[in-house]
């Protein structure tokens, strides 16, 4: 895998809207990264009493979050494996527990593959565009900009998880 803090890029300063946002999204994606870099299996599954979460399961639920939106969300597609076959109604927080007994690379692997498609699925769409599928709790579609927001959003409270949970693994602190 590519060393994330290679592709890790301040958005540009200026530019369109939508170049911006993304470039927005982008880094906080490259960010996650960088925060489970060289982890072994066992620190990914380490938490920080009294909560369970970990950075293993920061990136695995993130990749479920990427899919979510973009590909089920936005276009209405299916969900894809290994969502697909997950028993959501035994387990809402599955991606959360299953990630302790996933391979690292895996892991990782899981994530930027999500977020692979989920630039595919954008590329090239007026954020404007409406979603197939409503929000829940409002009943009306959500145009990409409000989507590309929410994952900038998502990013940046699971980025501030992973910083306090990244500490207590091993030390490491700050970029």
């Amino acid at each position: 895998m590519t060393d994330p803090a290679d592709i890790r890029h301040d958005p540009p300063p200026a530019a369109d809207e939508a170049t911006q946002l993304h470039g927005f999204l982008d880094y906080q994606r490259a960010t996650l990264l960088m925060k489970a870099a060289d982890l072994s299996a066992e620190q990914l599954a380490q938490s920080h009493p009294p909560s369970t979460m970990t950075i293993g399961g920061l990136l695995k639920h993130m990749a479920l979050v990427e899919d979510n939106w973009f590909s089920v969300f936005l276009h209405g597609n299916e969900e894809a494996q290994p969502w697909r076959d997950v028993d959501w109604d035994a387990d809402r927080d599955w991606e959360w527990h299953t990630a302790a007994a996933d391979d690292p690379d895996e892991l990782r692997a899981l994530l930027v593959e999500s977020m692979e498609r989920s630039r595919q699925l954008v590329a090239g769409k007026d954020l404007d565009s409406l979603s197939a599928r409503k929000l829940h709790h409002e009943g009306v579609p959500a145009s990409l900009r409000w989507i590309s927001l929410h994952m900038v959003e998502e990013y940046a409270r699971h980025n501030g998880h992973a910083d306090l949970l990244r500490e207590s693994v091993d030390g490491r602190t700050g970029e």
